[in-house]
């Protein structure tokens, strides 16, 4: 909580600093409604341009209250957005340039006709053998779930096509078909931006999404490369699979809810002695957001981190 842990409240403010310096939404408000109004702000916060900055300093701000207590990050990953998050705590791109990058990202996505997004049980081959070229593969987040994007009808055809096979498909609480063919219209503009941003090699590791392994000091530094980012295939599951090489590394999740943390529980490759944890509770569970996160202090200390 900001009003119990100084190094989150400072980051915190650093964030929000920087983001009313370009006027826009009122995201101090977003992140924490005056009472009465958090429904109102919980659907403001539906419209990207507002999340994403807004994930990006929840993300931050957890960073730095982690290296506060001394857990520096030997190698890290994010997950399609949370790679600037990554990218950044390397050194990449400044903290006000990242945080310009998320909302250029949310507006642009926000200029775009509606798309949807699917979760499909299914690994990558089968599920490239069931769409055609209006679809595409958005995230390959396990060695058996695919994530498909693209515009609602063909989603929704897709959906009803695999309920046939009687295949539970889940569709994506977004309405943006992100990774796919649909964001062709914003990359030239989104390309531009990067191609204005003072841009260093990483000084900590990083898996990139694009290619599932380790980013390159090129590839860090190329507006091309972020453009690609933005439109190829989140190949999560392969950078996991890189992470999980080696069996001493503990595996955190820094920032809102526990996605993350559980398609590393899940992955193919994770040996039952792999810690995997979270940062934040759940929003279904009742408990002390601070009493949360010491408690997972407490249990990376218990697994051997320094």
């Amino acid at each position: 909580h900001p009003r119990s842990e100084p190094v989150y409240r400072q980051a915190v403010d650093e964030c929000l600093a920087l983001l009313a310096k370009r006027g826009g939404a009122d995201y101090r408000s977003l992140l924490f409604p005056p009472a009465g109004q958090e429904a109102e702000a919980a659907r403001r916060l539906e419209q990207p341009s507002r999340a994403l900055p807004l994930l990006l300093t929840t993300q931050y701000a957890l960073a730095r209250l982690w290296m506060s207590w001394g857990l520096t990050p030997s190698a890290m990953i994010g997950h399609s957005m949370g790679e600037y998050t990554a990218a950044h705590l390397a050194g990449v791109f400044s903290l006000d340039d990242a945080l310009t990058l998320v909302e250029l990202r949310g507006r642009l996505f926000e200029t775009l006709p509606e798309g949807g997004m699917l979760s499909v049980p299914l690994p990558e081959a089968e599920v490239l053998a069931r769409i055609g070229p209006e679809l595409s593969i958005a995230a390959v987040n396990g060695p058996s779930l695919t994530v498909v994007a693209g515009p609602v009808q063909a989603i929704e055809a897709l959906q009803q096509a695999l309920q046939a096979e009687e295949i539970e498909a889940a569709r994506v609480r977004i309405n943006v078909a992100a990774h796919s063919s649909m964001l062709d219209p914003i990359l030239e503009e989104f390309g531009a931006f990067f191609r204005r941003v003072a841009m260093k090699p990483p000084t900590i590791p990083f898996v990139s999404n694009l290619s599932g392994t380790w980013i390159t000091p090129a590839e860090a530094t190329d507006p091309q490369y972020w453009v690609r980012h933005l439109r190829q295939t989140v190949r999560f599951a392969d950078g996991l699979q890189e992470l999980l090489k080696d069996e001493n590394r503990i595996l955190l999740e820094v920032g809102p809810g526990r996605t993350l943390s559980s398609l590393a529980r899940q992955h193919s490759a994770r040996k039952p002695q792999q810690v995997v944890l979270n940062s934040l509770r759940h929003p279904e569970e009742k408990v002390d957001d601070q009493a949360y996160v010491l408690g997972i202090l407490g249990r990376l200390w218990a697994a051997g981190a320094p």
